[in-house]
């Protein structure tokens, strides 16, 4: 059995972030509202942004956009991007396009996702773009797609669908 000399590949990656406000700080502002001062930096983006390398770039009417770095610290054990960056990535947009569409006072919840992995991702891969699309936000219930696509070479990655429970204040 061979053993490797792991502090000789040592690697860290620091990182940080604000404190984020409750989000009962902001129920006079419309979902679209709030994401887009986190867009501007009004507001600060959640730390999972931080976390994982990844923010918010442009937000519209039932749209969101996120862009994400990939690299050597996202790996799983078989040497490429873990799934669950990929997922928490489609998550984030599925999400924020449906609060793009929500009223002050309301927020959601998501309640299903479903990722679909359609080619590996690597450190070298580069910049992930990742367009969500509400499709459906009624009183209760909401719908969202979303794509994961390499920014420079145009591939898709992964793409998924969400269902979110809306939650009146």
């Amino acid at each position: 059995m061979t053993t490797h000399d792991l502090s000789q590949t040592l690697r860290t990656r620091t990182h940080g972030w604000q404190p984020t406000e409750p989000a009962a700080t902001f129920t006079h502002l419309s979902g679209k509202e709030v994401l887009r001062a986190i867009v501007e930096g009004r507001i600060p983006a959640p730390p999972i942004a931080s976390t994982l390398g990844f923010r918010l770039v442009d937000v519209g009417p039932g749209t969101a956009v996120f862009e994400g770095e990939t690299g050597e610290h996202l790996y799983n054990p078989l040497g490429s991007v873990h799934g669950g960056y990929l997922a928490t990535l489609l998550d984030s947009a599925l999400g924020s396009a449906v609060m793009s569409r929500l009223p002050a006072g309301t927020g959601y919840t998501t309640t299903q996702l479903n990722v679909h992995l359609v080619r590996p991702v690597f450190a070298d891969t580069g910049l992930l773009r990742c367009e969500g699309n509400a499709l459906h936000v009624g009183r209760t219930v909401a719908t969202a797609e979303a794509r994961v696509v390499g920014a420079t070479d145009g591939k898709l990655y992964a793409h998924g669908t969400t269902t979110c429970a809306v939650l009146k204040a």
